[in-house]
C-alpha cells in the first residue's frame, strides 16, 4: 500500500495505490454505488458493506473535489483524490 499527499498552489492531491486483486473494467462504472461489491463470492471472508467508496465519493464532492480510479485486474488499484484549496474566510 502506498499513500502520497501532494500540495499544489490550487489544492491537494491524495493518491492511494495498492497491489490487490484490482477491478475488472466491467465493474468500474459501479464502484461508487452504495452496497456494490465487485467480488460477492468473498464478501463474508473479506467483510465490508459496500458503502466505503460511496461515502468517499460523496465526501470528496461535498468539498468540491474529484476522484479518479485506475485499476488492473491482478495488479492493483490507484485512487487519486483532488481537493481544491479552501478560500480563507474573513
Amino acid at each position: 500500500l502506498s499513500v502520497v499527499l501532494r500540495q499544489y498552489m490550487d489544492g491537494v492531491e491524495l493518491t492511494v495505490q495498492d497491489t490487490g486483486i484490482g477491478t475488472p473494467p466491467s465493474s468500474m462504472d459501479r464502484l461508487f454505488e452504495r452496497f456494490y461489491r465487485v467480488d460477492k463470492s468473498h464478501s463474508k471472508e473479506v467483510g465490508g458493506t459496500g458503502l466505503g467508496l460511496s461515502i468517499v465519493k460523496h465526501s470528496v464532492k461535498l468539498h468540491g473535489g474529484e476522484i479518479e480510479i485506475r485499476s488492473i485486474v491482478d495488479k492493483g488499484t490507484t485512487m487519486i483524490i483532488t481537493l481544491p484549496k479552501k478560500e480563507k474566510s474573513e
